[in-house]
């Protein structure tokens, strides 16, 4: 019998993250061949998560360029990923997640009756505005993937809602849980890994850690603007230094440059890579992010998370009392970390080393999913949409 072939689509550094785990689960089957396309969504953020990984990609796209609309974007990667289908012949592609990778891989796969796996599946805000585009993403691929695999039974539960068949529908984990897990690990072994990190933890010395990230598209302007006057008052405490490992938009560093340059305690760093940002998380006393995959991450090293955002497709942090919703307001943010910051009761509560998003081994579910999802496809004929357009 021939190897399957299975391709993995991604082109973000949070795909890379939650994806190589997912690889290296499945190129230790010796009954599955694995090629990786990579689109270059994320081009220095992607290729660190990478090399870290030891992935070298076969097919690498390297679509993004300067200042193009997510228009651009998506007309571009259709054509050329669509080549890459036409080309590679999977018999199974998998995407993760919600970018504009997964959602145009998800497509052009089904436009050739390709089977598609979908990492992460069943994420929902119930806004489709929040996150833009995100939450449109990942209904669109919901509605044409045939393999579901989610990560909490939350979502499992939104697919569910949605009328996809439940016999389609699998709860793995959270493979950001396997890849946080093997980073620690390596960190252990080898610290030079995030030994850039020494000269600021000397630094800070004395003082509590506040972790920020923020990037989402949905709180450029006045969110980001007052997200940054958060942060100053924030840092203005004594006993309080911030770290903020900065998104290079523009959105982002315009604000945040006009309020934070040359304020005290607060550190401003490019984009930290994978071994630094996961040291930096263990360092952290309190979490302060719009970022979705942070707010899994943080749970497992028992870190409060404070998103500021007005929902999430992540309510199990909610539920499971890790994480709080504080929205952009900077009145709202500034109380919230204060809180936590001065009521020892109220901060022990939400620090607990409690992750509900899985327990390190989502990706070889994954991977023992996969080779049943290809006894399927091996008596279904599906036939794509084919032809012209």
């Amino acid at each position: 019998m021939r190897s399957r072939r299975i391709l993995v689509v991604l082109g973000t550094r949070p795909e890379a993250i939650k994806l190589f785990p997912v690889i290296r689960a499945l190129s230790a089957r010796r009954e599955l061949s694995v090629r990786t396309c990579v689109t270059g969504q994320h081009r220095g953020l992607l290729d660190q998560v990478l090399a870290i990984a030891d992935l070298v990609p076969d097919i690498d796209l390297d679509l993004m360029a300067a200042g193009q609309s997510l228009d651009e974007l998506t007309a571009r990667m259709v054509v050329a990923l669509g080549r890459v289908m036409d080309a590679e012949r999977p018999d199974l592609v998998i995407v993760q997640g919600d970018t504009t990778t997964a959602f145009v891989g998800a497509l052009t796969a089904h436009y050739r009756g390709i089977h598609v796996g979908h990492v992460e599946a069943g994420l929902r805000s119930g806004n489709l505005w929040h996150p833009c585009p995100e939450e449109a993403n990942r209904r669109m691929i919901g509605r044409i993937v045939q393999h579901h695999w989610a990560a909490t039974d939350s979502a499992a539960a939104a697919l569910i809602a949605e009328t996809t068949d439940p016999a389609t529908i699998h709860v793995t984990g959270n493979t950001v849980i396997d890849a946080l897990h093997w980073m620690r690990d390596r960190i252990a072994a080898t610290p030079s890994l995030a030994a850039g990190l020494d000269p600021i933890v000397e630094r800070i010395a004395g003082r509590r850690m506040v972790l920020v990230t923020t990037h989402r598209r949905e709180n450029f302007g006045e969110g980001m603007a007052s997200i940054a006057m958060a942060i100053r008052r924030i840092a203005e405490r004594d006993d309080v230094a911030v770290l903020f490992p900065m998104h290079p938009n523009p959105q982002v560093t315009g604000p945040m440059d006009a309020l934070l340059s040359n304020a005290p305690n607060i550190i401003i760093t490019a984009p930290l890579d994978y071994p630094h940002f996961v040291r930096a998380l263990a360092l952290a006393h309190i979490v302060l992010t719009d970022s979705g995959g942070v707010q899994e991450e943080a749970p497992a090293f028992g870190k409060p998370v404070l998103v500021m955002r007005e929902t999430t497709e992540r309510p199990e942090g909610i539920a499971a009392g890790t994480a709080r919703l504080v929205g952009t307001d900077a009145d709202r943010i500034v109380a919230a970390v204060t809180d936590l910051m001065d009521d020892k009761a109220a901060y022990a509560r939400m620090a607990r080393a409690h992750s509900p998003f899985g327990d390190g081994h989502a990706a070889a579910r994954i991977a023992d999913l996969v080779v049943a999802a290809l006894q399927v496809i091996e008596g279904n004929d599906t036939r794509g949409c084919g032809g012209a357009a």
